[in-house]
């Protein structure tokens, strides 16, 4: 291909489903290839299988699309609307002797599915393919089959990440490029749009493979300059096979309700099958600069949850209080509109602060901000046993007393605690345990002298006087 064309790539899913993680991390190389090379990246719906298509998926893969950034250059492509244009190539190709109309009626799918399961090669025995035919004849119900060009045994093509790739034309015969119904078929629509859209890099998974030695013959066949090819490896679960359910959620709608951000999933995603160096956390700069196809592996990378989840919480801790909220709003407006009503301003601030450097997902920051906000329904003492002695009662007592007189600010409270535990030859530690139970109910959070201070004195009387009453 000619080196000196300006890059120009496609991301092409299909509105039958809503976006998988595969499809964002697909989408993500093109991105990041059209910009590392100032190129353009363009979005293909594919949109021909009508039945499965709908409109639902396709607006919550655009919804998913804009989450993480990855809208296109230029207006959108939708396969359907191009369907005449298939079938006027189709004609063309049938015209030069290229493809030919075939009358066979339809192979029974059932017998190929079960041919192609036993390792049975069931190919078309070419009976129509040299047949002559009119103008009258093509009135009757046919398909269009492509004409095989006489080639060898192996067809090859250069692969920019796996490098030369032979596959076998023993298993080929003359394919249907238009059905019966008139409906073009996948790999001659993809050819034919990507020619359109002046695609130079095909960058998708290594699936395709399979579909490529097709679309190399049927680029030759319409006279077009080959665009390069780049196979990405799978995403593998834990098992080493294809990521599925049972090992993490595979659609890309789950991991934005579940309070992930969408640069730390990209940063993940970007590194299954790509690396530079160690280097784990990237800005989209960087990745913008550093971004190669050179430097994607062949080798399949498996999905790592609490990978994805330590990301998630080193970018979570990055963002400011404004980029919290905004993420949260993101997330699900509701979040925000609840702890607006519940918190103030300066209290949220506060609280962000106090649960970002311990959450790991904007649900769980949520969930920590609003669960503070009520008394504990039970206190279980059991948690404190290890902290709890003969004075726990005496020290709660006295650090009430004043908490009551109003000063409660961090220093204020810090310093107050530290003289009753001296006073009475009792550790810090003890007192803290004890106010921590009596503030959240658990025997882990944030700073207890920073809680007081955000819930006020009225709050924290209560709760520890209802800690008390148990002792």
């Amino acid at each position: 291909m000619n080196t000196k064309q300006p890059v120009r790539v496609r991301f092409a899913p299909s509105p039958t489903g809503h976006l998988h993680i595969g499809g964002v991390r697909t989408a993500l190389f093109n991105w990041l290839f059209a910009r590392h090379n100032e190129g353009t990246y363009l979005l293909r719906i594919e949109d021909t299988d009508v039945q499965r298509s709908t409109k639902e998926y396709l607006d919550s893969q655009l919804a998913s699309l804009t989450w993480l950034g990855l809208l296109p250059d230029e207006e959108m492509v939708f396969q359907r609307d191009r369907a005449p244009e298939h079938v006027k190539h189709a004609y063309e190709l049938m015209d030069r002797g290229q493809a030919y109309p075939c009358f066979c009626p339809p192979r029974d799918m059932d017998e190929v599915v079960q041919a192609h399961e036993q390792g049975i090669v069931n190919k078309y025995a070419g009976s129509c393919r040299d047949n002559a035919f009119t103008q009258e004849d093509l009135k009757k119900p046919h398909a269009i089959r492509f004409k095989l060009p006489a080639v060898g045994k192996e067809i090859s093509f250069d692969d920019i990440i796996r490098g030369k790739i032979n596959v076998s034309t023993e298993t080929l015969d003359d394919f249907i490029i238009v059905r019966r119904d008139g409906l073009p078929m996948y790999n001659f629509c993809v050819v034919v749009d990507d020619i359109f859209m002046k695609i130079t890099h095909i960058i998708r998974g290594e699936d395709h493979i399979s579909n490529t030695i097709k679309q190399v013959l049927l680029y030759q066949a319409l006279g077009s300059q080959m665009p390069a090819f780049a196979h990405l490896p799978l995403i593998l679960g834990k098992s080493g096979g294809k990521l599925s359910k049972r090992d993490a959620a595979v659609s890309v709608e789950h991991y934005r309700a579940q309070g992930f951000l969408g640069d730390a999933l990209c940063n993940y995603l970007v590194r299954l099958g790509w690396s530079h160096g160690d280097q784990e956390l990237f800005t989209r700069q960087e990745l913008v600069e550093k971004f190669t196809l050179e430097a994607v592996g062949k080798k399949g990378s498996i999905f790592d949850m609490k990978k994805l989840e330590w990301l998630n919480a080193m970018y979570m801790r990055q963002l400011s209080f404004s980029q919290i909220m905004q993420a949260l709003e993101q997330m699900n407006p509701a979040t925000v509109s609840q702890l607006q009503v519940t918190w103030s301003e300066p209290q949220l601030e506060s609280l962000v602060k106090l649960y970002g450097q311990r959450a790991i997902t904007l649900v769980q920051l949520h969930h920590d901000m609003m669960s503070v906000a009520h008394d504990p329904q039970e206190l279980d003492l059991v948690l404190i046993e290890k902290w709890r002695t003969p004075q726990t009662a005496l020290l709660l007592q006295e650090f009430l007393a004043y908490v009551q007189t109003g000063q409660c600010t961090h220093a204020a409270l810090l310093d107050a605690a530290q003289k009753i535990c001296d006073t009475h030859q009792e550790k810090l530690v003890n007192l803290a345990q004890a106010l921590r139970l009596a503030l959240t109910g658990s025997i882990q959070s944030p700073g207890v002298f920073d809680l007081i201070e955000v819930l006020g004195n009225q709050r924290a009387s209560i709760r520890i006087s209802l800690l008390l009453a148990l002792l």
